[in-house]
């Protein structure tokens, strides 16, 4: 066998090699997004979760509405911070992906 033509099969032996590992790799990746997608909406059901107990205990603790100059409590401010993070991350979570994707 010439030298070029043994050369040629070599490179294409090595290309079919690189192309198992490729799809190998891809599918290493596509289970890593399914598992970071799942465990995002884990996250965001305990967010929302923690944000309406938040809103509830909130509710619950109400008082006089304060003077006209004084400034909300922090944790008025940070129930409200939970409800715009939530209510942004429903609006903005990446979407399940389609059947024929799986």
């Amino acid at each position: 066998m010439k030298p070029l033509q043994l050369r040629k099969q070599l490179l294409l032996a090595e290309s079919e090699l690189n192309r198992a590992q490729m799809l190998a790799d891809m599918t290493a990746l596509r289970a890593d997004y399914r598992a970071l997608t799942g465990r995002a909406a884990s996250l965001t059901a305990i967010a929302s979760s923690v944000a309406a107990l938040l809103a509830g205990l909130a509710a619950f603790r109400r008082r006089k509405s304060p003077p006209a100059g004084a400034k909300p409590s922090w944790l008025q401010n940070l129930i409200k911070g939970a409800g715009l993070i939530s209510s942004l991350w429903l609006a903005f979570r990446p979407k399940e992906p389609d059947s024929e994707d799986k």
